[in-house]
Parts: structure tokens; C-alpha cells; sequence
């Protein structure tokens, strides 16, 4: 059987095509996962591909790559976050924390106050992280775990400042945005003050690590000095891990 003859040029197109679609596909399936983190009650192959902005056979076959990975799960047609997720996050959670945690120690020493990194689950925003400043007697407790809704507390409202606008938002957050910082007064804790800045870790227009980076505490006199420090050190652990 004659063999097809392939000449230099066209070997070299087909990589360059093949490549392309390679990183295409990919930034598809990554899309996918985003949009799943976004929406609890999980996505029909329909509803992702008018997202997407795809045809639904292209969207069933990234589902159908991605559940064959772990990372997403199908049940009564819709489409959820798979338990792969959970496994990846174990195994860079011991990064992040050798990475932050000293960052996290620091800044504390440095506002004399209970500093922390915090992430989106859901509409809640969960503790991850959390570093205690050394001899102070006067200081709001914070602990790892520590729960409450994304749209309460400077730790929630930094995360979403930082996702693309949207009419919901409410002026907290468009304040966030435009300032880069979130500072609230006793939304959780009476007489607490919290400041917290997105630890921003994407390129515009692509999702990466969501989490925001700040402090909690009842001393408003250095309040400027502090907002400086949170930035500061938002900048560093986003910087750290590799954004």
C-alpha cells in the first residue's frame, strides 16, 4: 500500500493546527470546572454549552473527558464538581501553606492581629488559614474553619471584588473593586474590623486560585498602615504560588 507523502510545510502546519487545538480544548475544560465551582446545584450539557458558546456535542464530549478524570460527576442530568477536585486541592494545600503560612506569621507580627486566608465554598467563605500574633493580649479570635456568607465580612467581599462586576453587586463590593481592598466594621463580630484584599493569582478574563488575604481586629488607629500590609502581603503569597 503506497504511503502518503507528507513534505516539511505541512508537517509543521499540522503541529501549529494541532497544538492550537490542543490549548483550545483545554482552556474549554478548564472553563468547565469554573462555571461548575460557580453553580451549586450543577449544569446540564445544554446550559454549558450556551455558555460556552458551543455545540452540545462538543460540550458532551469535554464532560464526558472530564468525568473519566474525577473531576466532574453526572447525576439526574446534571453535571457537579467530581471528587478529583478534593484530590488536587489536598495535594497543593501543603504547598500553599509552606508558601503563606510564613507570609501569614508575619504579617500578624506586623498589625498585631489575627491574620488569615480564606476561600470561597459555595456562597459561604471558609477559613483555611489562619496565623495568631505573638504576646498580644487584646486581639478577635479567628479560627480555621471559620464559616460565613461571601457577602458578609471583608474575607467574602474581597473574593467577590474580585470576580468580574455583575448588577447584583452590591456598593461594598463595587467599593472593593475599585479600591482594591475590603474594610467592614462589625458585620460579624461586634466592634471587630476586618481588611481583606483578593489574593489574585489570574490573568484577566481566565479563572485561577480564589482566596482572599487579611486581618481582624478592634484597633482602628493604624488602620491605613494595616490596609498597606494586607496589599502588601496579598501581593507577596499571590506572587509566591506562581500567579
Amino acid at each position: 500500500m503506497r504511503q502518503p507523502t507528507i513534505t516539511p510545510s505541512n508537517t509543521a502546519g499540522s503541529r501549529e493546527d494541532g497544538r492550537a487545538a490542543t490549548l483550545q480544548t483545554l482552556d474549554r475544560g478548564l472553563q468547565v470546572l469554573d462555571m461548575l465551582s460557580r453553580h451549586d446545584k450543577g449544569l446540564t450539557i445544554a446550559a454549558m454549552a450556551d455558555e460556552l458558546g458551543v455545540h452540545r456535542a462538543i460540550a458532551y464530549r469535554l464532560a464526558a473527558t472530564l468525568e473519566a478524570h474525577g473531576m466532574v460527576t453526572r447525576a439526574d442530568g446534571q453535571l457537579r464538581l467530581g471528587a478529583g477536585i478534593l484530590t488536587l486541592a489536598a495535594r497543593f494545600e501543603p504547598h500553599l501553606r509552606s508558601i503563606a503560612q510564613p507570609l501569614l506569621q508575619n504579617l500578624a507580627e506586623l498589625t498585631q492581629a489575627a491574620a488569615f486566608i480564606s476561600m470561597p465554598q459555595g456562597m459561604h467563605c471558609v477559613a483555611v488559614m489562619v496565623a495568631e500574633p505573638e504576646g498580644s493580649v487584646l486581639r478577635v479570635a479567628y479560627r480555621v474553619g471559620s464559616r460565613h456568607p461571601l457577602t458578609r465580612g471583608a474575607a467574602g467581599i474581597a473574593i467577590l471584588a474580585a470576580r468580574p462586576a455583575c448588577p447584583e453587586d452590591s456598593d461594598e463590593i463595587r467599593q472593593a473593586r475599585a479600591e482594591g481592598v475590603s474594610i467592614t466594621r462589625g458585620q460579624l463580630q461586634h466592634g471587630a474590623i476586618g481588611v481583606a484584599s483578593a489574593v489574585r493569582t489570574s490573568s484577566a478574563g481566565h479563572p485561577g486560585f480564589e482566596a482572599s488575604l487579611g486581618v481582624v481586629t478592634l484597633d482602628e488607629r493604624d488602620l491605613k498602615a494595616m490596609t498597606d500590609a494586607v496589599l502588601a502581603c496579598a501581593r507577596e503569597v499571590a506572587m509566591a504560588i506562581g500567579a
